[in-house]
């Protein structure tokens, strides 16, 4: 099985808003002591719902391009 990268979440621009922890469909993101945090990567279903709605642009979802071979 692939596991998925997860969100990346940056602690020092995160202002905690909680609007992230509103779109997570899975619960997977919570605000802790005032920032928000990965609490179940393990739910992280990386649908990058989090990302655009981030008014601090604290969270960032990298992606990974696998380019396939020649197919024949």
């Amino acid at each position: 099985m692939v596991r998925l990268p997860l969100p990346d979440i940056d602690v020092e621009r995160c202002t905690g808003c909680g609007d992230c922890v509103v779109v997570c469909p899975t619960g997977a993101v919570k605000v802790v002591d005032g920032k928000a945090v990965m609490v179940s990567p393990d739910v992280c279903l990386y649908c990058t719902d989090c990302e655009p709605v981030c008014p601090a642009q604290a969270i960032r979802c990298p992606l990974e391009i696998i380019l396939g071979g020649n197919e024949s």
